[in-house]
C-alpha cells in the first residue's frame, strides 16, 4: 500500500484522522473507507472498505490510496471532490495525470 502525497481525507475523517489511518494501515476498522484510482480502466476511483486491507489480495496488491473517509457518505463526497478538483485543474477527467503532477 501507497500513500499519495497530498492525502484527501473526508469532513467526517478529518476529526479523527489518526484513528482512521491507523485503521486503514492495519486492516481492522470496520466503516472506514479509503479511495483509490480505480483498478478496472473505465471508472475514476474504488471506494474500498479499510478492513479489506486485511485480506491477502490487498496486502499483496500495491494500491495507491488517494483519500480516506469515515464512512461511505464521506467517502462518496469525498470522490466527488476529487473528480471534480480534477476537471477544474486539468479540464478533463485524467486522474492519472492529475495525481502525477
Amino acid at each position: 500500500m501507497r500513500w499519495y502525497r497530498k492525502l484527501y481525507v473526508g469532513e467526517k475523517a478529518k476529526k479523527k484522522q489518526s484513528a482512521v489511518l491507523a485503521a486503514v494501515r492495519e486492516g481492522k476498522r470496520f466503516g472506514y473507507y479509503v479511495l483509490t484510482p480505480a483498478s478496472n480502466g473505465t471508472d475514476l476511483l474504488d471506494l474500498i472498505p479499510a478492513v479489506s486491507f486485511s485480506q491477502e489480495y490487498y496486502r499483496q496488491k500495491d494500491c495507491l490510496i488517494v483519500g480516506v473517509a469515515a464512512d461511505y457518505a464521506d467517502a462518496a463526497v469525498l470522490a466527488g471532490h476529487i473528480v471534480n478538483e480534477v476537471y477544474e485543474k486539468t479540464g478533463s477527467f485524467d486522474l492519472k495525470s492529475f495525481l502525477e503532477e
